[in-house]
């Protein structure tokens, strides 16, 4: 964030210094160019009141009798040169240098002088030098005309002038930057102090501690983050609490079949049943421990889907009618009178969840309905969302065992795990809806159970995701 924070500003900052301090440097050498051009001018007039006529009215001839000691006076600092030379009405060389090159422009025609003078750029010997012309009239005895004078100087001191004007502004511009660094490092230091408090509060919690972070502790900036990092740690600590449950009720499940597995081999080992008998009653008992162990699978598998988020829409009553396929031959061998009923029904959730839910109850009914009963499987749309009845001619639930039912274990009179419920109440549960076990009287006597399953039907806006 500091740096982000430093690079945002330094850096558009840095720019607009960079270009002010360009532009601030073309601005002072114009400004001393002003400065230093009046010297060029008084130069350039003090040659011309040296100047004078001589000869004829006819041929009259400009005579220029001044010494180069009298520009000195006008050299800054010995650290630039002048040069002049003089030219007669005629154009001819009259006195100074005669290699300095003759000007050849036009006066410009509102001067910032009282003079006839004009200023402009040139190279002398190689070195750029600034030029000031002046025209400058003169009367003698014998005529009168109009002289050139020109008088340039080198530009050391001009150069030097504006060099220190700009690094004069770029010290004071760069110290206005360090105070900029320093204050915004300074800022998001202080600012970022409850950041790093929470940072080390989380760091130095236990692997295991999910207890959510007291929010009037933190800063108003941070709420928002706080409290969605609670209620990743509250959905976090459901799972830890499922896979601890899970964990310890599979350990202490599967330690009962294995142990009657191990005494069984043991048994057959020492020959205390017949072989085939002894082959037979282990087989029940790895087939029971590979029950529990797939149900066991399911009630965890049915968290993992919870955290996925939403479900696909499906509809429910092509599931209904696969499961109650894969159980036909079930459903033929009990005898059962069977019916069923199922119309279109959309739902939200994962095929697997809806496949495992629909067995289980199935599985139940006709484990409880007696040979040649009846079991009937409705599926319907009611009041708003979908509804599944489930209703078989079985004895029904017995009142000792109702305030157990749907916990994981709680088998009932005819064996079984007790995970059957506890999976269907999960799924229910993770799709919004709800499970009811109700038993069915008929004139004061149970005739069956019906397990009504009611979920939200998926609106007809949802699409389908795979």
């Amino acid at each position: 964030m500091r740096s982000r924070l430093l690079l945002g500003i330094l850096l558009p900052v840095g720019l607009l210094i960079g270009a002010n301090a360009h532009r601030l440097h073309q601005d002072a050498l114009r400004a001393i160019d002003t400065a230093y051009d009046r010297t060029l001018l008084a130069s350039a007039k003090t040659i011309g009141e040296q100047l004078d006529v001589a000869g004829t009215p006819d041929a009259p001839k400009l005579i220029s009798e001044v010494p180069y000691a009298a520009l000195e006076a006008f050299e800054a600092d010995n650290r630039s040169r002048m040069f002049y030379r003089v030219t007669g009405f005629d154009g001819e060389w009259v006195s100074g240098f005669d290699d300095l090159p003759a000007w050849h422009g036009k006066l410009p025609d509102r001067g910032a002088y009282a003079a006839l003078v004009d200023f402009y750029d040139d190279v002398y010997h190689g070195e750029p030098v600034r030029v000031a012309v002046l025209k400058q009239p003169v009367a003698g005895a014998a005529g009168l005309g109009v002289a050139t004078i020109q008088v340039a100087e080198t530009l050391e001191i001009r150069r030097t002038l504006a060099r220190q004007v700009l690094v004069s502004t770029l010290w004071r511009q760069a110290a206005l930057l360090a105070v900029i660094a320093i204050v915004v490092w300074g800022v998001v230091l202080f600012a970022t102090r409850p950041v790093r408090a929470l940072s080390r509060a989380i760091a130095a919690r236990e692997d295991d501690d999910v207890s959510p972070i007291p929010l009037p502790s933190v800063p108003v900036e941070l709420a928002p983050l706080v409290a969605a990092i609670n209620e990743a740690w509250d959905r976090q600590a459901g799972l830890l609490a499922h896979q601890k449950r899970f964990v310890r009720d599979t350990s202490h499940q599967l330690r009962t079949p294995l142990a009657v597995l191990k005494a069984q081999v043991q048994s057959a080992r020492r020959g205390d049943l017949p072989a085939a008998q002894a082959i037979d009653e282990i087989g029940i008992t790895v087939d029971g421990a590979t029950a529990l162990a797939n149900q066991m699978l399911a009630l965890a598998k049915v968290e993992q889907l919870r955290q996925q988020g939403d479900p696909p829409r499906l509809d429910f009553a092509d599931t209904v009618r696969e499961v109650a396929l894969d159980l036909a031959p079930l459903i033929a061998d009990a005898e059962l009178d069977f019916d069923l009923s199922a119309e279109p029904a959309p739902v939200r959730g994962h095929a697997w969840a809806l496949r495992e839910l629909v067995r289980n109850l199935l599985h139940n009914a006709l484990r409880h309905c007696p040979h040649g009963g009846k079991l009937a499987v409705v599926l319907r749309r009611r009041d708003g969302g979908i509804e599944l009845r489930i209703s078989d001619s079985g004895p029904g639930i017995a009142p000792a065992l109702r305030p157990r039912l749907g916990q994981p274990f709680a088998a009932g009179p005819n064996g079984g795990s007790g995970l059957g419920l506890a999976i269907c109440r999960e799924i229910v549960a993770s799709l919004g809806g709800t499970l009811a076990l109700d038993n069915r009287e008929r004139d004061g006597v149970i005739a069956g159970l019906d397990a009504v399953v009611r979920l939200p039907a998926a609106a007809s806006t949802d699409t389908a995701s795979s």
